[in-house]
């Protein structure tokens, strides 16, 4: 078999033989960079299109290129299961018992069936238990389930949070699939023009997010009945969507932020296409969204959402002509049809234009060519023909295919179609000459089939989840509850102002108890020439008065965003209780020295942290995480590797074809002579043979004409003889000439070897490192000091417990 472990390079099968059902020795390889225009898989049940699909993912994973998979079968959970050491007692968790009984076998009989089976499929196809363990080692694979606990579950509603590092259009993007997904999930209207439900969400939700405002359902809910504008487009509010309505479109939305079964979409992670496709340290990760246990309507709001976060953070991202990441969904009929216009069609045809640009390669499968958009697929580059049965589906074949890249022999095209056995695809790639008839190679995972929620949460237990960058920034701490306390609030120093943090529940939920603290706001200007950063940041320190330090007790102190100053209220709640003040409070020179205090603090402890990769001289943005500036690094890796790859071959592609060339010519010449000294050969037979038989028959031997005849002979003899060396030295000729190109070939793979770890292919190798910078002190700002009243209450012990949000 031929060698398939190549950089930028997908093994998926063999070529096959359609006629004589055989499968040859020549492997199909995919340039990864192919699937920048996007694939699409087609097939009947039985085709081995999941397999494919699987395959495919499994090759970008080994290339460490991330995905974020669309699951509506629950079948792709299976890229999880594999199992370097093949071993049966890693297979028969998994196996289904009544297969086994079918089979007549108890579930560990069956186990260790399959697991011989899968070790010698894979020996078939040049793998082993060592590239399952690469597999592995490649990416982190997860499964989440929004709605549902059995999986990683998925905060979908993190699509109303304002969006950051996107232009305008990535923000209106993400706006109509946000609005679009959370109306589907109502099964109400969502065509974002004509939908008076959707251009008004949309004009809420803008309206925020200009501002910076997150959103979250109960926000919108109240905007909804009191928007805070009065008129859309030319219209009056109030013509436009009376109150009664809008009241209406907020009771559907309160229902559904009530509804027990909508909790699960809040739970867990918020929804992130890049900590979908990266972990924090930078590794790729493969993200498998199961939608298998939802409803049409739930499994709309899901897709549409995933898109949108997904086209946004497309738009985020630098150019690349390499690929960068997959966005692989089975099953996709019905989410991009020919005629109607769900929700999904918008960002799925907007990728589909313009991701190439991106590096972002899409793979869409489906059963049935007849229910989807075939101009829209018609972008696709690589089209997976799998068998087909109706003559609808095969005439969608041959107009998407004629869009995509001209026609092909409708006989050839015809004859594959309705022949083919399971795993044997048509593989036509415009980036190719002519269509490829290949046989998939073997799975390295399980093909179990459909994964069980109990399964997957075997799976979700099995993988820890992602390690955390650090621990969350801790609520203020209360300190011990006072022996004294006052009904009214102690009043600070003249001219020191007093603000109250908001409590959260009601009068029922127990009395409040304030505690004193300092609050004040700062202006931080971090600079940091050798990476671009000109940046400043405005902050609040704060820290717990206590008459211990007589001040601010340092220890406690948090620094926060100068946001929360805008949440501070003027009033405290109803029926608090106050601990004392410090004496110290009441002296105006004490804040100028607390002030003082806090800038040596902030100076001292306040660092923004920048990420440097030495080997490619690139500093983060400010705010880019780890996780961001590592994906970003491995994208620039990829592409540096990939433009080394292209320069290798084209130095290296005209020799090796000169080669190649000379060396079929070579074949055709032995070929050639060696049918030359056979005819040569009967020639000469045929006279000596003649020349004997004349003398058998009673000539003379010395007589002109057997002379003659003899003399013809010797010299056709010798003519083959000549023919003879003709055809040794054109085999010397092509054997020296294949020397040449195994050398020219170990050439290449030297220089590509070399090559590659010159370009810094992985990202890890080049030492990624932290750089903290401190604020310039002489630059820092310090504000008035705020005396803060911060509520608690008692808790079943008598501990005091945050009362606020």
């Amino acid at each position: 078999m031929q060698p398939f472990e190549q950089l930028g390079a997908f093994y998926l099968g063999r070529r096959h033989d359609l006629g004589t059902g055989t499968t040859t020795p020549e492997t199909v390889l995919l340039d990864a960079r192919d699937l920048t225009t996007h694939a699409v898989i087609l097939g009947m049940t039985g085709s081995g299109k999941t397999g494919l699909g699987v395959t495919l993912l499994e090759e970008a994973a080994l290339d460490a290129i991330p995905a974020i998979v669309i699951d509506p079968k629950g079948d792709l959970g299976n890229l999880l299961l594999t199992f370097p050491d093949l071993a049966p007692a890693d297979f028969l968790p998994w196996v289904d018992p009544a297969e086994a009984m079918r089979q007549g076998q108890t579930p560990e009989q069956y186990a260790a069936a399959v697991a011989t089976r899968w070790r010698d499929g894979l020996a078939r196809w040049g793998q082993d238990g060592a590239r399952i363990a690469r597999l592995r080692q490649a990416a982190e694979f997860r499964v989440h389930t929004p709605g549902s606990s059995a999986g990683a579950p998925l905060s979908m509603l993190g699509s109303l949070a304002a969006p950051r590092g996107v232009d305008a259009e990535g923000r209106r993007e993400l706006l109509v699939s946000a609005v679009s997904g959370l109306l589907a999930l109502l099964d109400m209207e969502a065509d974002p023009l004509l939908s008076r439900e959707h251009i008004l969400l949309s004009n809420l939700v803008e309206r925020a997010w200009a501002a910076g405002e997150d959103l979250d359902l109960g926000r919108l809910i109240r905007l909804i009945q009191q928007p805070p504008f009065q008129r859309l487009g030319v219209l009056d509010l109030d013509s436009f969507f009376p109150a009664r309505d809008r009241a209406a479109l907020a009771m559907r939305l309160n229902n559904l932020l009530a509804s027990p079964g909508f909790a699960g979409f809040m739970q867990g992670e918020a929804l992130s296409a890049a900590s979908l496709l990266y972990g924090p340290s930078g590794k790729p990760r493969v993200s498998v969204i199961s939608i298998a246990h939802l409803s049409e309507a739930e499994r709309m709001f899901v897709v549409t959402t995933v898109l949108g976060e997904v086209l946004a953070w497309m738009r985020s991202q630098p150019g690349s002509a390499g690929l960068r990441a997959l966005l692989y969904m089975d099953e996709v009929a019905g989410y991009l049809p020919p005629v109607a216009k769900p929700p999904s069609k918008a960002p799925m045809l907007t990728m589909l234009k313009q991701a190439r640009a991106y590096g972002l390669g899409l793979v869409l499968a489906s059963q049935n060519p007849v229910d989807l958009d075939y101009k829209a697929l018609s972008n696709a580059g690589a089209w997976f023909l799998g068998r087909l049965q109706t003559e609808r589906d095969k005439a969608r074949v041959r107009d998407g295919l004629a869009g995509a890249a001209g026609a092909m022999d409708p006989a050839l095209l015809d004859a594959a179609l309705s022949g083919m056995a399971g795993r044997t695809f048509l593989l036509h790639n415009v980036h190719e000459d002519a269509p490829v008839l290949m046989r998939t190679r073997w799975a390295m995972s399980y093909l179990r089939g459909p994964l069980t929620r109990p399964q997957i949460k075997a799976l979700a237990g099995r993988d820890p989840g992602p390690p955390q960058d650090g621990a969350a920034e801790a609520p203020p701490a209360a300190g011990p509850a006072a022996a004294e306390e006052v009904t009214e609030a102690p009043l600070p120093a003249p001219g020191v102002q007093t603000r109250y943090l908001p409590a959260v529940g009601g009068s029922d939920a127990g009395e409040l108890h304030y505690q004193p603290w300092l609050i004040c706001p700062a202006q931080l200007h971090f600079v940091r020439a050798a990476a671009g950063m000109d940046l400043w940041r405005e902050v609040a320190v704060m820290a717990r008065l206590t008459a211990e330090q007589g001040g601010p007790d340092h220890d406690t102190a948090a620094v926060l965003g100068a946001a929360v100053l805008d949440r501070l209220a003027d009033q405290p709640g109803a029926g608090a209780r106050f601990a004392g003040l410090p004496a110290q409070a009441g002296n105006k020179r004490s804040y100028a020295r607390w002030r003082k205090g806090f800038k040596g603090l902030l100076y001292r402890e306040q660092t923004l942290s920048l990420w440097r990769c030495p080997g490619f001289k690139a500093w983060s943005r400010p705010d880019e995480s780890l996780q961001d500036f590592t994906a970003r690094m491995a994208a620039v890796a990829r592409d540096r590797r990939d433009l080394k790859l292209e320069k290798l071959r084209k130095r290296y592609a005209p020799k090796l074809r000169k080669l190649q060339d000379r060396i079929a010519r070579a074949e055709e010449r032995i070929a050639r002579e060696a049918s030359q000294q056979s005819h040569r050969q009967a020639d000469a037979a045929i006279t000596v043979g003649a020349s004997l038989l004349g003398a058998l028959l009673g000539r003379k031997v010395a007589s002109a004409a057997n002379v003659n005849r003899a003399s013809r002979s010797i010299r056709a003899a010798r003519r083959a003889s000549r023919e003879a060396g003709d055809v040794a030295r054109a085999r010397e000729r092509r054997d020296e000439l294949e020397l040449r190109l195994r050398d020219l070939e170990a050439e290449f793979d030297e220089a590509l070897r070399q090559g590659m770890a010159s370009a810094g292919a992985s990202p890890a190798e080049l030492g990624i490192e932290e750089v903290p910078v401190r604020p310039r002190k002489g630059d820092m700002e310090m504000g008035d000091p705020l005396l803060l009243w911060i509520p608690f209450r008692k808790g079943p012990d008598g501990e005091l417990v945050a009362a606020f949000s």
